[in-house]
């Protein structure tokens, strides 16, 4: 078989970035190389042509996931001509519902890399890009009370409970109630 051109091997690489975004959001970065790998579709030792090691995409990884969250704050505030407030309102009643709880790998990664991201060690590039997106995403909620990490750790917290509690009542009572607290807050 022969050499794959440079815009393959780009195509590749984008493709196994993306599902590794999407896989490691679902499953946790404890997911294989080999069982990503086949979810691109593509073979095991086609990885090492394309990274350096696996902490290198789970850096990658981090950073489009967080990528594809600040398109969609942006989005929200044109939606909403301009209206941060009410791209916020939107955003969280987005947030905390049943959909988001129920779709991990395309959903928030502040909520779904939380625990791997706890268990990395020292300064590493995907513990930084997580880091750098928890803010910018508190950023975002904050109102004139500067109140963005506490609504996005309410937020953050209301959808990891309700995950840990899927299919009790309790699962969506959580959402609800997190929803309510935010909304009468701001």
């Amino acid at each position: 078989m022969g050499r794959v051109s440079q815009a393959q091997a780009e195509e590749n690489r984008r493709r196994v970035v993306e599902t590794a975004s999407r896989l490691f959001r679902e499953q946790g970065t404890h997911t294989s190389v080999a069982d990503l790998m086949k979810a691109s579709g593509l073979t095991h030792g086609g990885f090492y042509k394309q990274f350096a090691s696996k902490e290198a995409l789970i850096g990658e990884a981090t950073a489009q996931a967080f990528e594809e969250l600040a398109r969609l704050h942006q989005d929200g505030i044109e939606q909403h001509a301009g209206r941060r407030d009410a791209a916020q309102q939107a955003l969280i009643g987005t947030y905390l519902s049943v959909e988001h709880r129920d779709s991990a790998a395309r959903g928030c990664p502040v909520a779904a890399l939380a625990t791997d991201m706890a268990r990395e060690h020292g300064d590493g590039e995907a513990r930084r890009v997580y880091t750098e997106g928890v803010r910018d995403f508190a950023a975002f909620l904050a109102t004139d009370d500067r109140d963005g990490i506490t609504r996005l750790s309410t937020m953050v917290g209301a959808l990891l409970l309700a995950r840990a509690t899927e299919g009790s009542p309790l699962s969506e009572e959580i959402l609800t109630a997190a929803r309510a607290a935010l909304s009468a807050a701001g």
